[in-house]
């Protein structure tokens, strides 16, 4: 029985420097698989019923949704702690939410949120203009 396959061999060196073994790659040009297929993109229907956030609550949102506290989305924005937990609190009470992570999840389910990307950004569409 007879083998035919293109060989590349690495020499891998020790640690005195001289050479300690080989890595041997056999591919076999025939056998090789076809190039997987990329699945189409998944792309999920977009609730319109949503609730539309200016822009300033959009950054919260986008902050809540990243994982920052309070004192650093103040920080960021430029509100005081106070600020920054009543426009919070007005989103917990518009998205029906008891906290934060309940928060992020129901805009995501509520597509508020762009697909795939990070830092989460909200759409455009759920900003008023």
């Amino acid at each position: 029985m007879s083998f035919h396959a293109d060989m590349t061999a690495i020499a891998v060196r020790g640690l005195a420097g001289g050479t300690s073994g080989a890595v041997v790659l056999l591919h076999h040009p025939a056998a090789a698989a076809p190039a997987p297929v990329a699945p189409p993109p998944v792309t999920r229907p977009v609730a319109h019923d949503g609730p539309l956030l200016n822009a300033l609550d959009a950054q919260v949102l986008e902050g809540v949704a990243r994982g920052e506290s309070t004192v650093q989305l103040a920080s960021r924005l430029y509100l005081s702690r106070q600020g920054i937990e009543y426009r919070i609190g007005q989103m917990l009470r518009r998205f029906d939410t008891p906290n934060r992570p309940a928060l992020v999840s129901r805009a995501h389910a509520l597509g508020m949120f762009a697909d795939g990307q990070w830092p989460p950004r909200v759409l455009p569409e759920r900003v008023k203009p």
